[in-house]
């Protein structure tokens, strides 16, 4: 029997993490369609509200029941506003290890948004869910997301050498694909506590222009 995460809702000091929901369309929509997202990751460019809404209503649930991942919508505690979209993918439940992606909307980046709902997903994981390990990915050239990865305690693995597919816009406005490496990163159980202790000292989450 296939295992599948639950429609769940996490809640940290200045955020909630919910299932995306019709509301969000114009949200995702506009965060989707970033310059920045478009160029790091995969998703689908344009990114229409017809594309967030078959996102919603088709794609993220479809994954959720085989078992595959999770989308988590990232909103302000106060004002409900979406700043970004948790991302949980590859998840193989005879190892209990996901792998874990995170976008911030471009008016949310440098409040530290990234860090804070990656590391309150990875406890819930860890704690509720059982999990032994959460990897991430980052393009090469992709510092932000490097020093949110390491901001939460993640531990650097390796490269992929040549395994990244980027986006760069040409003078047309077009996309066309570069390829760049990747760099794995791991967090296990026992370095969460860790990370807890460094966001302590550093008097919670610092700010990074982070997206993904």
């Amino acid at each position: 029997m296939t295992s599948t995460f639950p429609d769940i809702s996490l809640s940290t000091e200045r955020l909630v993490l919910r299932p995306l929901d019709a509301d969000d369309v114009p949200a995702l929509a506009a965060m989707m369609s970033d310059e920045q997202v478009g160029a790091w990751t995969g998703v689908p460019q344009p990114f229409t509200e017809n594309t967030a809404r078959t996102w919603i209503t088709e794609y993220a649930p479809a994954e959720r029941a085989a078992g595959h991942g999770l989308d988590l919508a990232v909103a302000e505690f106060l004002t409900q506003r979406l700043v970004g979209l948790i991302r949980l993918t590859r998840t193989n439940w005879h190892v209990r290890s996901t792998e874990l992606s995170y976008i911030v909307a471009p008016w949310a980046r440098g409040e530290g948004y990234a860090s804070e709902a990656a590391l309150a997903t990875a406890k819930w994981l860890f704690r509720d869910q059982k999990l032994q390990r959460v990897e991430l990915r980052t393009a090469a050239d992709n510092t932000a997301a490097q020093q949110v990865a390491q901001k939460i305690g993640c531990i650097s693995e390796g490269v992929l050498r040549n395994a990244c597919i980027a986006r760069v816009r040409g003078e047309d406005g077009g996309w066309s694909e570069v390829r760049t490496d990747y760099i794995v990163w791991s967090l296990l159980p026992e370095d969460i506590e860790g990370a807890d202790g460094q966001l302590a000292d550093s008097g919670g989450f610092p700010g990074y222009t982070d997206w993904n």
